[in-house]
């Protein structure tokens, strides 16, 4: 498994849900929803990915 890819993914992701709480103010009414599920869903893929990481942490390849 590529640790790299994974790892700047989950950062980017953690990043975007940060940066769009900041700024929540200034984005506008029409793009906070879909960017609002944009995040979450990649959010939940990242605690995904660090939990199989977890997991498969210990195999042999």
């Amino acid at each position: 498994m590529e640790y790299n890819s994974t790892l700047i993914f989950i950062i980017s992701a953690f990043c975007l849900g940060a940066v769009l709480i900041m700024m929540r103010n200034s984005v506008p009414q029409k793009l906070k929803r879909g960017l609002a599920s944009i995040a979450a869903v990649m959010i939940l893929f990242a605690f995904f990915l660090i939990v199989y990481s977890l997991f498969t942490m210990g195999s042999s390849p």
